[in-house]
């Protein structure tokens, strides 16, 4: 259990794309929090992560296992992972421009820091505009923010996000929430312990925060 007082839940993944995607799968993790300034704490734990995430590293990231897992899984769901970095080559990328890992808020400090401290990357959403549980999906001809035939990650009544993509707006937690959804998505090579770990470090930075 994490210190969040949850344990993280699977998400549903279609038949089909299981069968398409082996070893593709979606965890989840609701907190009672919301967004808000990032606490001095947490900057500080920012910037060493920056001190230890050096340019050799990111040099070299892409042939870890985790990275390399994401970077495989990109090209089967036809994601060219030298034009659209994996997330966490991307946030390589950015702290190599930045000369450090840039703390924006609560939420996008405490994803971020799952992100770097585990390689398994971790999405937001306002829980109470959710319907359902989430799962992972083709899109439909109808379905509203992602184009048929993509993978979607979506709740009972529509997508709220792309694979690796960022959530709708509309579902993004702003000021009025109260309740965050947490979802990470981990593929082939990624055991099931990187993704809790991910989840439950955010869940706990954003608890505390409280």
């Amino acid at each position: 259990m994490s210190r969040a007082g949850a344990v993280p839940e699977p998400g549903a993944v279609s038949a089909g794309l299981a069968a398409e995607v082996p070893g593709l799968r979606l965890w989840t993790l609701a907190v009672a929090a919301g967004p808000g300034p990032s606490p001095a704490g947490l900057r500080e734990r920012l910037r060493y992560l920056s001190d230890r995430f050096t340019g050799a590293r990111a040099l070299t990231l892409r042939t870890e296992p985790i990275a390399q897992a994401y970077r495989v899984c990109f090209r089967q769901v036809g994601l060219d992972p030298d034009h659209r970095r994996p997330p966490l080559e991307q946030a390589a990328v950015d702290r190599l421009a930045h000369g450090a890992f840039r703390s924006r808020s609560l939420l996008d400090d405490a994803l971020l820091v799952a992100l770097v401290e585990t390689g398994v990357p971790v999405w937001a959403l306002d829980a109470d505009r959710l319907t359902g549980a989430l799962e992972l999906r083709l899109a439909r001809a109808e379905d509203p923010y992602v184009l048929a035939g993509r993978i979607a990650v979506a709740d009972a009544l529509r997508p709220v996000a792309e694979l690796f993509g960022p959530p709708a707006a509309e579902l993004v937690p702003g000021r009025a929430t109260r309740r965050i959804r947490l979802f990470a998505v981990a593929v082939a090579g990624v055991p099931a312990v990187h993704a809790w770990e991910a989840l439950e470090g955010a869940a706990a930075t954003l608890a505390e925060a409280v």
